[in-house]
């Protein structure tokens, strides 16, 4: 239902962005303004609703792969090393490859060169939603294999976004998430149960964050993983608790929003320059070429050196087919894509899209085709 939702928020945005009358409404609407805070004593912020939902509302979704990562590091997929060395070494060739690929077309310009790191994710919301579509047909181990790789992808997501898109830093507001941090862990080690608390100086903490240069989405991820998942004499997990209970405003509110709000391309302005831009063949390629590439080429090596096994049930062109479904990079790509360019002069701003747009397009396909021919030889247990 996540995927489907993604796909029906990205068709009305580009129906609303193509629309003759009502791609100003649309324009108009990601751009009101809206304020909050107390104007005593002077404590505002002020942001278009874009910023809103990718400075704010996204914080959220980071919040969520937070508390999914510690839990997957403590009781899931994480915790035996022995499952988790294929996805990560996958998932480095999937950060890798992509990234050549994208310079390879974009290396003479410093300004586009800072996009590289677009093609690098995988929407494991929307692979799900194509593995879905195929049923049973699609033996388990394969889908424990992507989401250990998406988990590893938004990690390297995640530590990419903190040390290379980092504006210039205010070191006071960087003092104040440090003493937020700090405050945090003391929650933590006294066993404090209470998740309002944490929200309370986990918003304080992304507001300081918001000012400092650090993009304030990573407040969501720190928050995620100093919350707790064990308290002494309780039965209840903060960390589970707070993940159940977000997990569906991220999949049908958050990333629908997101989609919708970021995916609005005016295809008038499309055309052949468009379409051979450096910018949308280096993601295009990058997604489609180069995370198949790098998550085959590099899992392949690590099972024929011995370091790791193929998973159960599962043939080498199954495993392709995982892998060029690892080229849907929709959501996170997007998100990454408004971090690299300056979007004050818009520069940029449609090339990316189509970049990732054709290259989520084209790896949702094909790998989706791969998969349904492989489905006769494919366990079902």
């Amino acid at each position: 239902m996540g995927g489907l939702l993604l796909f029906l928020a990205t068709a009305l945005a580009l129906f609303l962005a193509n629309h003759p009358v009502l791609h100003e409404l649309y324009q108009t609407l990601k751009n009101i303004s809206f304020t909050i805070g107390f104007p005593e004593p002077n404590l505002m912020l002020t942001k278009p609703l874009l910023l809103w939902i990718n400075d704010g509302l996204m914080a959220i979704f980071f919040l969520l792969i937070g508390l999914e990562l510690k839990r997957e590091i403590l009781i899931g997929h994480l915790s035996d090393k022995r499952q988790i060395l294929l996805p990560a070494v996958a998932a480095l060739g999937g950060v890798i490859i992509p990234a050549v690929i994208y310079l390879v077309f974009n290396i003479h310009d410093p300004m586009t060169s800072k996009g590289w790191a677009i093609p690098i994710a995988t929407d494991i919301a929307f692979v799900i939603g194509v593995l879905a579509l195929l049923g049973k047909h699609i033996p388990k181990s394969l889908r424990i294999f992507l989401l250990a790789l998406a988990i590893f992808d938004d990690l390297a997501a995640i530590l990419i976004i903190a040390f290379v898109y980092t504006q210039h830093l205010s070191y006071l507001s960087l003092l104040i998430s440090l003493l937020c941090i700090a405050i945090l862990v003391t929650f933590n080690f006294f066993n404090v149960k209470r998740v309002s608390l944490y929200i309370s100086v986990g918003l304080i903490m992304w507001v300081s964050l918001l000012h400092s240069g650090v993009h304030a989405t990573i407040a969501g991820v720190v928050l995620g993983f100093i919350i707790p998942y064990n308290i002494k004499y309780s039965t209840e997990s903060p960390l589970l608790f707070l993940e159940k209970g977000l997990q569906p405003w991220s999949a049908f509110l958050i990333l629908p929003l997101f989609a919708f709000a970021n995916a609005g391309v005016n295809f008038q302005y499309v055309g052949w320059a468009t379409l051979t831009d450096p910018v949308t063949l280096g993601i295009a390629f990058g997604l489609f070429l180069g995370k198949q590439a790098g998550v085959f080429s590099f899992a392949f090596i690590a099972i024929r050196c011995g370091l790791a096994k193929l998973p159960e049930d599962i043939n080498w062109l199954q495993f392709y087919g995982g892998a060029v479904l690892c080229g849907i990079g929709f959501t996170m790509s997007l998100f990454i894509a408004s971090l690299s360019f300056d979007t004050a002069v818009m520069l940029n701003w449609d090339d990316d899209r189509i970049g990732i747009l054709l290259g989520s397009l084209l790896s949702g396909i094909t790998g989706y085709l791969i998969l349904r021919k492989t489905a006769h030889y494919t366990y079902s247990g």
